[in-house]
């Protein structure tokens, strides 16, 4: 049946148009746009994970801002610690020419201090931006490493980095050591060095209270060649009371040195000579044992305040401690090199990471332009046969007229 009221022919090709319109709309939006997903009406649940993912990697970009400042501050740490390394070995060589007879030791003093004022100067200049972690003036800073995001919520993880205090300020001396035999004692009874000889030589160094009290964190140390005991004095030694304290350092430092295992060295104790330690070498080498007290608020590198190689025996005592402080400025050296070297590491993984976020977040929502470009051709197409069959479904009801002429 005819209608001139009801067009079905019209209404379909009104529709079909209204679709393809819709659709040339969205692909034309789409293109000016390069997402297929620009809006949360497009995809609201698409569009919401997108929306996270851009928000982590933001983050991620404060993130690696606070990396490269941590590396940078740790660069410069590290540049100092293996300056004063340095300066300790050129010591160490000035020391070593000390101990002949027939040197101007007054000169060799000369360069000794002059290299003691160099690590000083070093020690305070190795700052960035206002930070220094090598003058005692930071134990530790955390650095934000990265954002940790779990069905929990999200949660930031940072990376420890320890100060180390290479710094000779604040040491204060104690009098702590003292020998009835041929131990050279020096530094205010802080330092001292005994001479083992092979085959039965004996020495002892007794431990005092100290001319003032013991504090947690004071540490103790004995070198015998190349190996090193350390007893740090602990809260629970200080409650024991003052006068006890030099007994629980000696008992410590007997532990620590039967420790090491060295062939023909032992070391013994005896109650009732208080804080007192006996050396004896049974072995087939002569030893050197020496020892640095060094007090909680002072800088790993206090001792250098006591070195003077100006007589000999000053010079037999710096021997015995520069290899103590060479080694403190080693490990310090190693440990800003390996957390400067995780941080590095760290930071090129987090760039990693917001490289694959963006990645991800165009999967999601960027517009494929091959497939859109093809697409917008066809619907173009679609248009203009669409608007030709709406042109020839208007034309339908003219065709009535013929029947009533």
């Amino acid at each position: 049946m005819s209608s001139i009221l009801t067009n079905n022919s019209a209404m379909v090709a009104l529709q079909t148009i209204k679709s393809i319109n819709n659709n040339l709309g969205m692909t034309q939006q789409e293109i000016s746009t390069g997402k297929s997903i620009a809006s949360a009406k497009d995809n609201a649940s698409v569009w919401a994970i997108s929306k996270v993912m851009e928000s982590d990697v933001e983050s991620f970009k404060g993130i690696s801002d606070s990396l490269s400042l941590a590396t940078s501050t740790i660069a410069v740490a590290r540049q100092a610690s293996e300056t004063v390394t340095d300066l300790l070995k050129q010591m160490k060589g000035k020391i070593v020419a000390a101990q002949a007879e027939n040197v101007d030791r007054a000169k060799l003093n000369t360069d000794v201090t002059a290299l003691k004022e160099q690590i000083e100067s070093v020690v305070n200049s190795a700052q960035f931006n206002g930070l220094n972690l090598v003058d005692g003036s930071t134990t530790s800073i955390e650095v934000l490493a990265s954002l940790d995001r779990s069905s929990s919520g999200v949660t930031a993880s940072t990376i420890t980095v320890n100060g180390q205090n290479l710094s000779t300020g604040d040491y204060a001396a104690n009098d702590i050591f003292s020998t009835t035999t041929g131990g050279t004692i020096s530094g205010a009874g802080d330092t001292f060095v005994l001479s083992l000889d092979s085959a039965g030589g004996t020495d002892d160094i007794t431990i005092a209270d100290g001319t003032t009290a013991w504090a947690a964190g004071d540490t103790v140390s004995l070198r015998i060649g190349d190996r090193q005991a350390t007893y740090t004095v602990t809260e629970s030694d200080v409650a024991s009371g003052n006068n006890s304290v030099a007994d629980l350092v000696a008992v410590g430092l007997k532990n620590a040195v039967d420790a090491l295992g060295i062939d023909g060295l032992t070391v013994d104790y005896d109650s009732g000579s208080a804080g007192q330690l006996s050396f004896t070498n049974d072995g087939d080498v002569d030893l050197a044992v020496s020892g640095q007290f060094r007090n909680a608020n002072s800088g790993a590198l206090g001792a250098l305040d006591g070195i003077d190689v100006s007589t000999a025996a000053g010079a037999e005592l710096a021997l015995g401690a520069i290899d103590g402080l060479l080694d403190t400025a080693v490990d310090a050296s190693a440990a800003f090199g390996s957390i400067e070297g995780r941080i590095k590491t760290q930071s090129e993984f987090v760039g990693k990471l917001s490289d694959a976020l963006k990645s991800g977040i165009g999967s999601l929502v960027d517009a494929d332009m091959e497939e859109a470009s093809a697409r917008l051709q066809a619907l173009q197409v679609q248009q203009q046969l669409a608007t030709q069959a709406l042109s020839i479904a208007n034309q339908q009801p003219q065709n009535l007229l013929s029947l009533f002429r």
